[in-house]
């Protein structure tokens, strides 16, 4: 990592899914397969992806309207068990986990906010190996889902840092919408989920393409 320049942010909070781990396709795809299997129509690969960062709850009713309660229970089911079958394969991007131990080692406070659940991501996290690496993390139930403030707020709190000093790196507009509301600034990372255009329509500090883009950005900017 190129040496840094003098610190503008005192935490980095990061979205999991889609921009440390390359798992889009996997929940897209699961999301797409369950829906067909409690007769609804299969969602475009755009309507999937969308709804990535959400909580489980607000994403199935986006991509499944007007379930009862019993078909959401259903739906949910079977989301899971198409994800939780191939979880144990999907990968940090690459160069993922040298980023996060250069920021670290340069004194910054590194945290979570996911639309993952608490045991899903504790899970993720002793999976890849990056036990202890964050300060502190937020899950979808834990709280109020993105992009209510909620998340970020909490994060914030925990580790006493301010708005100001924050920055939200995420793959979603959900993620730029969550630092808008809790006051912070957000850099995208347009390898994920939501596309560039609709990313940049948000008014993110820095649209990325890459881990390497994204390292480079936040050594001259962070």
């Amino acid at each position: 990592m190129p040496e840094l320049a003098p610190r503008r942010y005192r935490l980095i909070v990061f979205d999991w899914d889609g921009t440390l781990a390359d798992s889009t396709a996997l929940i897209a795809g699961a999301l797409r397969a369950a829906c067909v299997e409690v007769g609804r129509p299969m969602p475009s690969e755009a309507d999937a992806r969308y709804v990535i960062g959400l909580g489980l709850a607000d994403a199935l009713a986006h991509v499944a309207p007007g379930l009862t309660p019993d078909e959401q229970r259903l739906l949910a089911s079977h989301y899971r068990r198409h994800y939780l079958g191939r979880e144990t394969t999907i990968p940090l991007f690459d160069g993922a986990c040298a980023l996060l131990s250069d920021l670290d080692d340069a004194g910054f406070l590194l945290g979570v906010a996911t639309g993952k659940t608490r045991v899903g991501l504790d899970r993720s996290i002793a999976r890849t190996g990056l036990h202890g690496r964050f300060h502190a993390t937020r899950c979808a139930d834990e709280g109020l889902p993105k992009p209510h403030p909620d998340m970020l707020l909490a994060l914030m709190d925990r580790l006493a840092v301010e708005p100001r000093d924050t920055l939200m790196v995420g793959d979603t507009t959900h993620d730029l919408d969550l630092a808008r509301n809790a006051g912070a600034q957000a850099v995208a990372v347009a390898y994920g989920a939501h596309d560039t255009e609709g990313l940049a329509a948000h008014r993110p500090l820095a649209t990325v393409h890459s881990i390497a883009e994204l390292r480079t950005w936040l050594a001259t900017n962070a």
